[in-house]
């Protein structure tokens, strides 16, 4: 009898198999980018860029890339995953041709980044007619998040500049739609900039909120059903001025730095003002207390602002800063909402806290550094990560139920995406066959049912 050695049994490998597929699970981002018309409009918007007697479509090249970075990968040659499965993902042009596409739309400029931009607010539209009460729009309401974000280079790249955490790289400015807590988010926006960019520059916020407002349909680009919301980099007077310019009237939520005025105004604050904060269940926050400020405080700031503060007893290990008062460490939130009790607002406020989860997704996919050297071309691979957050968004929301929706793009790609299968051809039609032993079948299998009885845009 042969003892057996180690863990795990051992197989031989051998290279000579057919008609498997891998990556298989994608085709669940192949069915979304059809349903909801995103391969049209792509290739519709770039169709300025195709070359006469052209084999290769301009919006497929770019769509395959963003496959490639939705299913894991960080560079322009990763597309080569998607080539090596022609039966699921098609035809797909080789690295030269991809390399050139992106260098023709990197020298076209701002008007090439303008015609997938428009593409995306005409599919997002769409997008959330078909996803109903999924959609971020259900309630009425929708939330816009505004943040910063490093992104480190490790060459001398153009406009990489070191930053003010004292490393080297890029520092853009984000946009994330909030879904809420039934599911994840998507990108609106995004303004490359230098690493050494200020991170309360009120033009470049600015800017982005245009952005981020132009994505969205029209009805939600102006008006109070529209909420902005920032962390303490927001929080200048000229882009809280913009945010409640005459005609805009966007509701606003941003953070606000602790001054020496603010300070003095919190220690006024008599015992009987403070109000207990609360959880997302209701439930009262253990050592939180809010207060409103007024009189003195808001001159020189819009009308109609609030300003709002908490105490809160610091996490074990925080540092105290001079700022802080009794022990307790301060925050502060500018809005201009009524009608509402504080303690919701801080609440809605302190929920601005998901944007760090969207920004930890979209370092998983493919913003973990810009791959290319010119900044032409980086403003391409922005449109293409934002496109594929795009997808891990839409799919979910079009296709997933319960806690699935929440899935980030990580565990998205090792249970769903990751997935092999068996390519089966029959009465001329292929069908694709998950192993039965795999945990996710069924939801893959359901999910693929909910997208295929979607309606075929226009």
């Amino acid at each position: 009898m042969k003892k057996r050695i180690g863990s795990y049994p051992r197989v031989r490998v051998e290279g000579g198999g057919r008609a498997i597929v891998s990556q298989a699970g994608g085709v669940l981002l192949v069915e979304t980018v059809r349903k909801t018309g995103l391969d049209q409009a792509i290739s519709a918007a770039l169709a300025p860029w195709r070359k006469a007697r052209a084999v290769h479509d301009p919006g497929k090249i770019l769509l395959d890339v963003v496959l490639a970075v939705a299913l894991g990968g960080d560079c322009l040659a990763d597309v080569g995953m998607l080539r090596a499965e022609p039966a699921v993902f098609g035809l797909v042009a080789s690295d030269p041709t991809v390399s050139r596409l992106i260098d023709t739309l990197a020298a076209a400029g701002p008007k090439a980044v303008s015609a997938i931009r428009s593409a995306r607010a005409e599919v997002r539209e769409r997008t959330w007619r078909l996803a109903g009460a999924s959609s971020p729009e259900a309630t009425g309401e929708v939330i816009v998040d505004l943040d910063g974000v490093l992104v480190l280079a490790h060459s001398d790249k153009q406009d990489a500049a070191a930053t003010w955490k004292k490393t080297y790289g890029h520092h853009p400015l984000l946009g994330f739609v909030d879904h809420g807590s039934g599911g994840t988010g998507e990108p609106v926006a995004a303004l490359l900039r230098p690493g050494n960019a200020g991170s309360n520059t009120a033009a470049d916020h600015i800017t982005t909120a245009q952005l981020a407002l132009a994505q969205l349909p029209k009805k939600y680009r102006r008006g109070r059903q529209t909420l902005i919301r920032t962390d303490s980099g927001g929080g200048t007077h000229e882009f809280v001025a913009w945010l409640a310019q005459r005609g805009r009237w966007l509701s606003y939520s941003v953070g606000m730095t602790i001054t020496d005025a603010i300070h003095q105004a919190v220690l006024k604050v008599p015992t009987t003002a403070w109000t207990v904060a609360v959880e997302p269940d209701g439930e009262i926050r253990d050592g939180a207390w809010i207060a409103e400020l007024d009189g003195d405080i808001l001159k020189g700031w819009p009308k109609g602002m609030r300003l709002i503060v908490r105490k809160e007893r610091p996490h074990p290990g925080a540092q105290l800063r001079f700022t802080d008062a009794d022990g307790l460490r301060l925050t502060a939130f500018a809005t201009n909402t009524t009608g509402v009790p504080i303690a919701a607002l801080e609440l809605r406020h302190r929920q601005r806290a998901r944007a760090e989860d969207r920004i930890r997704n979209a370092r998983a996919t493919g913003l973990r550094n810009l791959p290319l050297h010119d900044t032409a071309q980086n403003r391409i691979w922005l449109e293409i990560v934002q496109i594929a957050l795009d997808l891990l968004a839409w799919m979910p929301m079009l296709a997933l139920t319960g806690e699935t929706r929440r899935w980030e793009p990580r565990r998205l790609r090792l249970r769903l995406f990751s997935t092999a299968a068996q390519i089966v051809t029959t009465a001329r039609r292929r069908h694709l066959r998950f192993a039965c032993h795999w945990p996710w079948i069924d939801l893959i299998t359901d999910a693929m049912a909910r997208l295929e009885a979607l309606p075929n845009p226009g």
